[in-house]
């Protein structure tokens, strides 16, 4: 069977999380996502928001991650594909008012093919009338417009939900991506097989936000219980994030990014109650690298025999733990001193996007490489999506 296409309709200040949880979780799924902007070309960026919620009567926001765009948007035709992604965030407010935008996912809706659609991406759906009639969730704020194109409102019992009507799928907001994404994957006529897995997320202060959420939430989407945790913290603390970025300087720039929640507590946890291990990279890995009670947590997943996937800067505390000698290992390119002088082979990454697998043991260098990164673990725990 020929491999499933879907669109993404991107703009400036879409939210962050929005945009590239469900383009890389895809991607890492088997299907070919094509993401596009009207007026920008393949290879030109948009400028992503997050979005955060607080203590004020709205979330706030901040820059996120540059996005790069893989497709042109002029030369985009709808019939080359299998579904549609509307992300959230700022960009559909403008791109609600694009004539070119309104006719392409009106195209996508005449013929019923799949659209998921999250936050306040449904303003793109209001205007190319692909609501009338449907039952529709989305972030409370787009319900005046929602009702006023004929759409009938589900109220979101948390920001997490989403609802199905036929073709149409629509969230609340990116705290709902796991149903989300799986709930598309279904619609696009896929199957998810091995995924009755338990997995640890190892966090801490400064990690970085893709690093943290998109193997997080991907994995979710599988069907995974997914667990992650933070020393001295516990269940429902939170870490903040770093968005790292690749703008021209001569190494990653860092902003603040989305604050993650944790979701168990770091003190009695049990290596025999999960199946694998993950590692992201960002900061906090250079101080988790000094903490005893991390080092013999990572040791106890490797003298399990279990599977273990770090990136970037995660590989550190790997070093640290002494289990690299005689592996072949990648990692963000400053981290290659830590991992020669552990005993490990160095593998470059060559592109940033490459990915290795040793035995049970995944490594990536960076957030690009997503989609391998998961895909390659996803062969490692044995869980298959099959369209």
């Amino acid at each position: 069977m020929a491999k499933k296409r879907v669109l993404m309709i991107c703009g400036d200040y879409m939210e962050d999380y929005e945009a590239m949880v469900p383009f890389q979780a895809l991607q890492a799924f088997g299907v070919a996502v094509h993401a596009v902007c009207p007026g920008k070309n393949a290879g030109e960026t948009c400028r992503t928001a997050v979005h955060q919620l607080s203590a004020h009567q709205t979330y706030t926001e901040t820059r996120g991650h540059n996005f790069t765009l893989n497709a042109t948007f002029d030369e985009i035709d709808a019939n080359d594909y299998d579904g549609l992604v509307i992300p959230g965030g700022r960009a559909p407010e403008y791109l609600a008012m694009d004539g070119s935008v309104v006719y392409l996912v009106r195209k996508f809706s005449e013929t019923r093919k799949p659209i998921a659609s999250i936050c306040h991406g449904q303003l793109i759906l209001a205007a190319a009338d692909s609501v009338k009639g449907r039952k529709v969730t989305a972030y409370p704020a787009v319900r005046p417009v929602l009702t006023d194109a004929g759409a009938h409102w589900v109220e979101p019992e948390s920001l997490a939900a989403c609802v199905v009507d036929g073709h149409l799928i629509t969230g609340a907001t990116y705290n709902g991506h796991p149903e989300f994404i799986r709930l598309f994957v279904k619609a696009l006529g896929g199957a998810i097989s091995g995924s009755e897995k338990r997995i640890l997320f190892l966090c801490g202060d400064f990690v970085e936000d893709y690093e943290m959420m998109v193997p997080f939430q991907s994995l979710q989407a599988l069907g995974c219980h997914v667990d992650a945790v933070c020393p001295k913290k516990g269940r429902g603390d939170t870490c903040p994030t770093a968005v790292h970025d690749f703008e021209g300087d001569q190494t990653y720039s860092e902003k603040r990014g989305h604050e993650f929640s944790l979701t168990a507590s770091f003190d009695g946890i049990d290596v025999s109650s999960y199946d694998a291990l993950v590692i992201p990279g960002g900061r906090a890995p250079e101080y988790l690298a000094l903490d005893e009670n991390v080092i013999s947590l990572v040791r106890g997943f490797v003298d399990a025999d279990k599977p273990i996937a770090s990136i970037c800067h995660g590989q550190q505390i790997l070093a640290a733990a002494g289990v690299l000698k005689g592996k072949k290992c990648t990692a963000y390119p400053a981290v290659k001193l830590h991992v020669v002088l552990s005993g490990a082979t160095w593998q470059e990454p060559d592109p940033i996007h490459r990915c290795f697998t040793d035995g049970k043991l995944v490594t990536g260098a960076a957030w690009p490489g997503h989609p391998e990164f998961i895909s390659q673990f996803m062969a490692v725990l044995g869980i298959h999506v099959v369209f």
